[in-house]
């Protein structure tokens, strides 16, 4: 309840009966403000809205109503203006970061198959336990200790056939030119 605070400033007063604290004047005052302030057309009717919000939100609270609410209103009006500023040039390099983390392009379903096809012949050249844990790790994604577990084996064992069979899958996939 607004315990009828007088808004309007100079006599009138806002009861609280759901009146618009902003009179037609007030309000083509606040939308030229936001117009000015770069707001789009678009956006000018939630721009008055937030005005309108703030006003109740000061009666509310038991603040003092302003002097020349036409006046606070502007200077609210020119505030959210500023806020969309900053709020639409924070979205424009959120955009651009985002756009810099993409791959420049993305790999092709062929090329995706000729990668695929590459480490399949790979794999079957490695020896079969160096083969073993590289599914194990990379295909099932078991950690070297369960690894290790599995099959019984020091963890260094699995280590080094991990590291023996990679350099292999990469000297192999650079050798027939796929990356």
């Amino acid at each position: 309840m607004l315990r009828g605070r007088t808004l309007r400033g100079r006599g009138s007063s806002y009861a609280a009966t759901g009146d618009d604290p902003l009179d037609a004047a007030q309000e083509r005052r606040v939308r030229a403000v936001l117009a000015l302030g770069g707001v789009p057309q678009a956006d000018l009717p939630d721009g008055v809205q937030q005005v309108r919000l703030r006003l109740l939100e000061r009666a509310a609270s038991g603040q003092e109503a302003p002097r020349d609410v036409s006046a606070w209103a502007a200077v609210v009006a020119s505030h959210l203006a500023m806020d969309w500023h900053r709020a639409k040039r924070r979205q424009e390099r959120l955009g651009e970061r985002l756009a810099s983390l993409r791959p420049a392009q993305a790999p092709s379903g062929e090329e995706t198959s000729l990668l695929s096809l590459a480490v399949a012949r790979g794999l079957d050249e490695l020896p079969d336990a160096q083969r073993q844990v590289v599914v194990l790790r990379f295909y099932a994604d078991l950690p070297v200790r369960s690894i290790a577990e599995q099959l019984g084996v020091p963890e260094g064992t699995v280590k080094s056939r991990l590291h023996t069979a990679v350099r292999a899958l990469r000297a192999r996939l650079h050798e027939d030119e796929v990356v």
